[in-house]
């Protein structure tokens, strides 16, 4: 990510942090972090203010808009500082196989959302996709000291938060089921 302009635009081009925030919807210490991290190089005004200029307006975007694809902020800073055309690359492809993955987890997410969906079984538990897809989760789950010898290990998905209180449906007295 090669810099575009300059931040020492002068004169009317020049932004207070406010007016830079306002147009992209930030906040401002969103820009004073950025600042920080040095993905920002804003000019300061005789009374020590920031001021922003065209090349800030367009880094800012360019920040946005590699957040937007999924990349941290680190990898944006390493991005914006490499001279090395190979080293960005590098940098891209990491993050296009991380993208992958997950846009793959999405997609079995979403497949497994859309089969509860269209099961006719009164409870998604009963539902041979989802049968399935617990019973795999079990068996790659298999402890090493009871994994077969010779037998792959499997990575473990991200287990996924559990239910917050408030999104977990509650039962009346009469819908308990007797212990």
């Amino acid at each position: 990510m090669k810099s575009s302009g300059d931040s020492r635009d002068s004169g009317a081009s020049a932004m207070s942090i406010g007016a830079l925030a306002a147009r992209f919807g930030l906040a401002t210490h969103v820009l004073r972090h950025w600042e920080s991290m040095g993905l920002l190089h804003p000019v300061r005004d005789a009374g020590g203010r920031r001021r922003y200029g065209a090349g800030d307006l367009t880094r800012v975007a360019t920040i946005l808009v590699l957040k937007e694809a999924g990349l941290g902020l680190g990898a944006i800073r390493s991005l914006s500082a490499s001279a090395d055309r190979a080293a960005r690359h590098e940098i891209l492809r990491a993050e296009a196989e991380d993208l992958r993955r997950r846009i793959a987890a999405a997609r079995a997410s979403l497949e497994l959302i859309e089969g509860g969906l269209h099961c006719e079984h009164e409870d998604i538990t009963e539902c041979p996709d989802y049968r399935r897809r617990v019973a795999e989760q079990i068996r790659s789950r298999v402890p090493d000291a009871d994994r077969p010898s010779g037998a792959p290990r499997t990575r473990a998905a991200r287990p996924h938060p559990a239910p917050s209180p408030a999104r977990t449906p509650s039962r009346s007295p009469s819908e308990a089921s007797p212990a």
